[in-house]
């Protein structure tokens, strides 16, 4: 798996998120956004290092129910996923040892995303 460059206009429902099997992050954003602008390198360095993690990149807006169900306030916000669960989330990240750090409280070497 590889971090996806371009925002997804659908959002899948909150139920198929609680059914991913394997490590996810969920990427809440925007394109004109300036500091989703700014998390894309931290944030593909730290993908460089977990290749098997499932991402899913959502232009989120007013009314998406997804970032609402999931409390989504500020962007972006990154939410770390283990088998459909939320493990951690960062808003606005920092930087990439930030990511890397909640990475590591999903990602099990060896453990594919289906």
């Amino acid at each position: 798996m590889a971090m996806n460059d371009d925002y997804a206009l659908t959002e899948p429902a909150r139920a198929e998120i609680e059914l991913l099997d394997g490590p996810t992050v969920i990427e809440f954003g925007a394109p004109w956004c300036g500091y989703c602008q700014a998390a894309q390198q931290p944030l593909a360095a730290a993908f460089a290092d977990h290749p098997l993690v499932r991402h899913i990149k959502i232009e989120d807006g007013k009314g998406r129910p997804l970032g609402r169900s999931l409390r989504v306030t500020l962007w972006p916000t990154l939410v770390f996923l283990s088998h459909g669960k939320e493990m951690t989330r960062l808003v606005r990240p920092g930087g990439a040892d930030a990511i890397r750090q909640a990475f590591a409280q999903i990602d099990v070497a060896g453990q594919p995303a289906r």
